[in-house]
């Protein structure tokens, strides 16, 4: 017997904490019991159906890094018909996979998807402060000061952030180029940051997550990672290397 989370997020259904709103929500049954209560328990052989399909346990997981364009949605699906990253992935990994947290519509760069809702929570969680890297082109030159400011937190609508790694790159034409590191993972918040020093982003790109980086990858291209990086993932949230993770 598995927790319930647990064998819905090994199904893809999302990770630990989206399974346990999908259940809290009343949409799972089991042996056609509604089931609501946390810490409920199943076997794998049970008849477990969420919004009444039966879900489907995979053996072993998938893990994708892709390069996301611009003008694509951060979702499994969208309600308006606007093309999702699911659209650039195998068609035979769509109902699988999801992704690990969100980039903007506009936002390009990394990012990963996986049916694994262990290794995507560790991930997402502040406490296990996974880095992630951005080069970004804003309006004019920031200040030193105003750069300093970031180093050492802003104050935005929702509370002050984080500390950051700052770096100016290069500086063009009405613009610069510049690197951010951070560890937290708000709403917008590399673009309201600038919006709060008055340079508003032009473009902006993830680089990075924790070790993983995104290299020479094409934009538009989705692979699966190599054993090394899934392996240096799962080492940076304390994550046992044999997929065995505890049940409780």
């Amino acid at each position: 017997m598995q927790r319930l989370q647990k064998l819905l997020a090994r199904a893809g259904w999302g990770s630990r904490r989206a399974c346990e709103e999908i259940i809290t929500a009343g949409r799972v049954t089991v042996n056609g019991e509604t089931v609501t209560r946390m810490g409920a328990r199943a076997a794998e052989e049970d008849d477990i159906r969420v919004d009444g399909t039966r879900i489907k346990l995979f053996v072993g997981h998938v893990h994708l890094m892709l390069n996301k364009p611009p003008g694509y949605i951060t979702t499994r699906v969208d309600p308006q018909g606007r093309a999702t990253v699911m659209d650039l992935i195998p068609e035979e990994l769509r109902m699988r996979v999801f992704p690990v947290g969100r980039l903007d519509l506009d936002t390009t760069g990394l990012l990963l998807l996986t049916d694994d809702g262990e290794l995507s929570q560790r991930l997402i969680h502040p406490s296990h402060h996974v880095m992630k890297e951005y080069v970004v082109d804003v309006d004019g030159t920031p200040s030193e000061g105003k750069l300093h400011s970031m180093r050492h937190g802003l104050k935005l609508e929702d509370g002050f952030t984080q500390p950051c790694e700052v770096t100016l790159l290069d500086i063009g034409q009405g613009e610069s180029r510049l690197r951010v590191i951070i560890g937290e993972g708000r709403n917008r918040q590399v673009r309201r940051m600038f919006e709060m020093l008055e340079h508003p982003v032009r473009r902006l790109k993830r680089v990075a997550m924790g070790p993983l980086r995104l290299g020479e990858l094409t934009l538009g291209e989705a692979r699966e990672l190599s054993e090394a990086q899934l392996m240096a993932l799962r080492e940076a949230v304390n994550l046992p290397l044999a997929d065995e993770t505890p049940d409780d």
